[in-house]
């Protein structure tokens, strides 16, 4: 039954007479409040906060005035007391709160200023359940959620950035704070309470393995704005979440224009296609254009690799992403840098090649420290109407596949590691997938059509496209393998590969047709491996 509200018209300004401040994050605490004891303001605290305030010299009234109680259980309970919340939920207005405020002896707090114990940071750094959920704060919320339901009558400052426009606020107001003012700050403070649940509520689901708890939160803090989204009528921000993972997001942005949505969008998926390939191993280059890797390749430096990745595709390369897997060198920095590219992202830059990309103002070089644990597991979403869709990442490596020969022609060496390979990329590309690739490199790339055998097509187009600009003869499809993200259901578009030159096929497998294809297969002399894995990426 829903609570009906008391007709009461909200003062359009607050004299703020009287502050609570408890704080974890203590950035421009001593300031701050040094800044409002000069206006004026009576500062009441609690426990480390008012140490640090008395330790600066400012006057400060201790929590357990306003109570007549003591902080008890370690501090667990200190302004959990009618004390504090009368203080905070009283309206002033009306008749009834303001006896029962006097009669308590209850004295009006006109701003409080919370912030949260560090749950995030302490979830983060991996600290064990019983130091983790005693950093789960239960004061702090209730107070913010109390003084942001009331800001009719009070404020409530929940962010050290938010410290200087309030002080701007009360000068502007002559010591008072206007009613749209009180509202925005509450507007905030609701959403940091509610990312802080978010916070906790995914700790748990995590911890406990609940793969999909019956209620899922959401949080993020907002790190850009964005001029506009994927189109400029559309409004867009980067928000992050808390997940730790080594990308896009996350990296420290060297040089270049300001990032824009299609920009992050685009880097992220080619440096997490960049992780499939083990930096350890080999250096892996890979160039995205639209979410879609229009060439990947893997060789013995990262220039190699970048020239032949270049290769399969160059006109579609220009104005894209380029992703590595390892430090990025001066010579591979000087090839990238010879055609127009957006985006530049690696673990790493020597400062040889910071020099080489600084001469390019305006390309943005994202270095992020460290590779993502393609293995590693996590959730992603994607929004519909009503609702969002909600799945655990596809953490699944071909390194770890059981791959089972079909054919009657075995592969030969060479061609089961380019199917490795093709399929680690098929991975990372729109479905219906095919993607054709010859001595660790791609040469032909179809993506997100509605029928495999036209992406079968289109990536042997693209490859003969690609033959023409190199001056070559032939198309390197030719003795090329051929990678399917999902089962061929007819053997037409095998067929099409066959066409095409490849001369080894690796696929999931699993349609009701799958001796048809294997057949097809036979009699074209091809050689197939299923993986019995697929890879759908809508």
């Amino acid at each position: 039954m829903a609570v009906a509200a008391k007709s009461i018209t909200p003062p359009d300004r607050v004299a703020i007479r009287r502050a609570l401040l408890s704080v974890s994050d203590k950035t421009g605490l001593i300031e701050f409040a040094q800044a409002l004891a000069a206006r004026g303001v009576e500062l009441v605290s609690t426990g480390g906060t008012r140490k640090s305030l008395a330790e600066a010299g400012l006057a400060v009234r201790d929590v357990s005035e306003l109570t007549g109680f003591p902080e008890i259980m370690d501090g667990r309970v200190k302004t959990l007391h009618p004390g504090v919340h009368g203080a905070l939920l009283g309206i002033r207005d009306d008749a009834e709160h303001a006896q029962a405020m006097e009669t308590h002896k209850i004295a009006p707090i006109d701003l409080l200023v919370v912030n949260l114990y560090p749950f995030e940071e302490v979830r983060q750094k991996g600290a064990d359940w019983a130091n983790t959920v005693e950093n789960i704060d239960i004061g702090g919320p209730a107070m913010i959620r109390a003084a942001a339901k009331n800001h009719a009558y009070l404020a409530c400052v929940t962010d050290p950035a938010d410290y200087a426009s309030v002080l701007d606020a009360l000068d502007e107001g002559d010591g008072a704070l206007s009613y749209e003012f009180r509202k925005t700050l509450a507007a905030r403070a609701f959403a940091r309470t509610a990312t802080y649940d978010a916070a906790i509520a995914g700790w748990f689901a995590d911890a406990l393995d609940i793969q999909a708890p019956a209620r899922f939160a959401l949080g993020g803090k907002l790190a850009s704005s964005m001029r506009y989204g994927e189109n400029p009528h559309q409004q867009a921000g980067l928000y992050l979440t808390g997940e730790q993972r080594p990308g896009a997001a996350l990296a420290r942005v060297v040089q270049g224009k300001a990032l824009s949505f299609n920009n992050l969008n685009d880097t992220d998926a080619a440096f997490e296609l960049a992780a499939e390939f083990d930096a350890s191993r080999t250096a892996a280059a890979i160039i995205v254009k639209h979410a879609n890797p229009c060439g990947v390749a893997e060789g013995p430096d990262l220039l190699d690799a970048y020239r032949k990745a270049l290769a399969c595709d160059p006109i579609s390369a220009f104005g894209g992403i380029v992703a590595f897997n390892q430090k990025l060198d001066a010579d591979t920095a000087r090839a990238v840098v010879e055609i127009f590219t957006e985006v530049i992202i690696a673990p790493e830059a020597s400062d040889e090649a910071l020099q080489v990309i600084a001469a390019k103002k305006n390309l943005r070089l994202l270095l992020t420290g460290a590779m993502p644990d393609p293995r590693a597991g996590g959730r992603v979403l994607r929004t519909i109407a009503g609702g969002f869709l909600l799945q655990n990442r596809d953490a699944q490596s071909v390194d770890d596949l059981d791959l089972r020969i079909v054919s009657r022609r075995e592969p030969s060496a060479q061609e089961l590691a380019d199917m490795r390979f093709a399929f680690r990329v098929t991975k990372h590309v729109k479905s219906n997938a095919i993607v054709y690739a010859k001595n660790g490199a791609t040469v032909g790339i179809g993506a997100g059509q509605m029928s495999r055998v036209d992406a079968s097509r289109i990536a042997a187009w693209k490859a003969r496209d690609a033959a023409e600009a190199a001056g070559l003869a032939e198309p390197q499809t030719l003795g090329s393998v051929v990678a399917s993200d999902a089962f061929f259901p007819f053997a037409d578009g095998l067929l099409a590969a066959a066409e095409a030159g490849a001369t080894a096929v690796i696929q999931p497998g699993g349609s009701m047709r799958d001796e048809d294809v294997i057949k097809a297969a036979d009699e074209a002399g091809l050689a197939m491996v299923f993986t019995g894995v697929r890879h759908f990426r809508h």
